[in-house]
């Protein structure tokens, strides 16, 4: 089967203050097929900067129903580059998720003999940033 575009995310919590909230979203997100899970770890930088890191599942059962795996999409070389940013004292999750919404353009795409060639991400703190140096079309008139 031919995957949508996936894309790796990682979520620091700068003093392991992860409380679970994000977890009724992603809920949300898998049971609309807005995205598939397609791997997710748990990352643990300690105060002396060792990592130590768990499959997603293996942490919390009720995660297990919201991956589809991939297990080992993400590999050891992978998470040390991942969180190198990674404060120490603190954890971060790390997630690849297929874009699961992009399925049907996908196939519309190649039932019109369109091919992607880009897939490119930039992140909305990055566009916003940007906008704030692009002059108004009032200022502009």
């Amino acid at each position: 089967m031919t995957m949508a575009p996936v894309e790796v995310i990682v979520v620091a919590f700068p003093g392991s203050a992860f409380n679970g909230a994000i977890l009724p979203e992603l809920r949300r997100l898998v049971d609309t097929s807005t995205i598939t899970i397609v791997d997710g770890l748990f990352v643990r930088k300690d105060e002396a900067g060792e990592l130590t890191w768990h499959e997603l599942a293996e942490i919390d059962g009720e995660l297990n129903g919201l991956l589809d795996h991939v297990e080992g999409l993400i590999s050891a070389d992978d998470v040390d580059e991942l969180a190198a940013d990674l404060e120490p004292g603190s954890s971060a999750a790390v997630l690849a998720f297929e874009h699961a919404w992009m399925r049907p353009l996908r196939d519309a795409l190649a039932g019109s003999g369109g091919v992607l060639i880009a897939d490119i991400q930039v992140p909305g703190s990055v566009v916003e940033e940007i906008m704030t140096t692009v002059p108004d079309e009032e200022e502009t008139a």
